[in-house]
């Protein structure tokens, strides 16, 4: 392999249980996937429920998650422990897998749904941080590139694993919600039991109060303007959702809709290692702008494409954009916050982000409502371009 690979992709430098945490996430969302591909027909079909409650379920679900994640974070500084939260978090969401075959109401169904999401809250900021723990400074772009690929990979199998096994048990709900439970511990046993926690460094300062006005004042300013460049650059990559709509809306037939999602994962799993890698060796900055202005594109596409192709065209570059800029935004709340509140930023980093999703895709339906289609992929195009013009302060900042 010739030199400048090498010093790309340094994947033998990579730290042992950030694979593991790349293969920890893998499972539990190809787990995860597989039964969410179904679960929105398996209630409306099966269990006669209402689309509204359909929605509310998902609501209610998303909600504790963000909400979730600033506290596990701050707890995780407090306690100075990550690996026992995000163990916690996954090892409740594998509990409630078998749930979901065993439920016979909607009640329980929502309570499943609910709980797994609270285990998702729960296990992502200390995850987060724990990698920022585990790694060097200079190679934490690949460190999170690589967990985000792993990830996504989970996220293209599972809906494709819930079709193949749905044909090849006619349709057999809860026979496929049973195979999703394996890989859910499967998940659980890696991270019990081959990731290890790095020790604090001597004389670490101890943090009693990671949420109080005081402690959040030590983040500093160049993680503030981070969170801020991001939030603004969330309300522009509205809900996926908008992406299938859009392929409907063209002609793509109802049973290819979700080609659409396993497109757009390809695409972001095979580009988030690379985005990373290249982001430890040419600096954050020219990457995450490159992926700002792919949005612009994808949302232009969008906006202006009147056919399948087009559409598919827009949804690659949405997948690349996305490829470019969720690991390396990661790796910059790792690079601006301190060592011993690196959970507290990046629960309050997921919070912000969360909340800026949940208004970026009611004013996504909104503009849709109003203007159609192009109306929304237009919008999103104007407030990247907002957020790329304010991505300059972190340049100002050394990134």
């Amino acid at each position: 392999m010739p030199p400048h690979r090498q010093s790309l992709f340094r994947w033998r430098e990579i730290p042992r249980s950030v694979w593991a945490l790349g293969l920890v996430s893998l499972f539990m969302d190809l787990s995860s996937e597989m039964i969410h591909a179904l679960l929105p027909l398996y209630l409306v079909t099966v269990l006669g429920a209402s689309t509204l409650t359909v929605g509310f379920i998902e609501g209610i679900a998303e909600a504790a998650a963000s909400i979730t994640k600033i506290f596990s974070g701050a707890l995780s500084d407090f306690l100075g422990k990550r690996k026992l939260l995000a163990a916690f978090g996954y090892g409740l969401a594998a509990f409630t897998k078998p749930v979901f075959p065993l439920a016979s109401s909607i009640a329980w169904l929502t309570a499943a749904r609910f709980i797994d999401r609270i285990g998702k809250g729960i296990r992502g900021a200390p995850r987060d941080a724990l990698v920022a723990d585990l790694t060097p400074a200079e190679l934490r772009g690949n460190a999170f590139g690589l967990r985000q690929s792993l990830d996504t990979v989970g996220a293209v199998l599972g809906p494709l694993a819930a079709i193949i096994f749905m044909a090849a048990l006619a349709n057999n709900f809860t026979a496929v919600f049973w195979i999703a439970v394996v890989p859910a511990f499967v998940s659980l046993a890696i991270i019990v039991f081959v990731v290890h926690e790095p020790q604090q460094p001597p004389g670490s300062r101890a943090v009693h109060a990671p949420l109080s006005r005081a402690e959040l004042g030590r983040l500093g300013t160049g993680y503030w303007i981070i969170v801020s460049v991001a939030a603004i650059f969330t309300l522009a990559r509205f809900s996926e959702a908008f992406l299938l709509l859009r392929a409907q809306s063209v002609g793509l037939h109802l049973a290819y809709v979700p080609a659409v999602m396993v497109l757009m994962n390809v695409v972001y799993s095979l580009s988030a290692w690379p985005a990373g890698a290249l982001s430890d060796s040419v600096g954050r900055y020219g990457v995450l702008s490159v992926g700002f202005v792919l949005l612009m594109f994808a949302d232009l596409v969008l906006a202006l494409g009147n056919s399948i192709f087009a559409i598919m065209v827009g949804v690659a570059l949405w997948g690349l954009h996305m490829g470019l800029t969720q690991g390396l935004l990661a790796a910059l709340v790792a690079d601006t916050a301190p060592a011993e509140l690196r959970g507290t930023a990046f629960g309050m980093f997921n919070l912000v982000s969360g909340i800026a999703l949940l208004a970026a895709s009611i004013l996504a339906g909104a503009l849709w409502d109003q203007f159609g289609p192009s109306g929304t992929f237009f919008g999103g195009a104007l407030v990247t371009a907002i957020a790329l013009a304010s991505l300059s302060l972190t340049r100002k900042r050394g990134f």
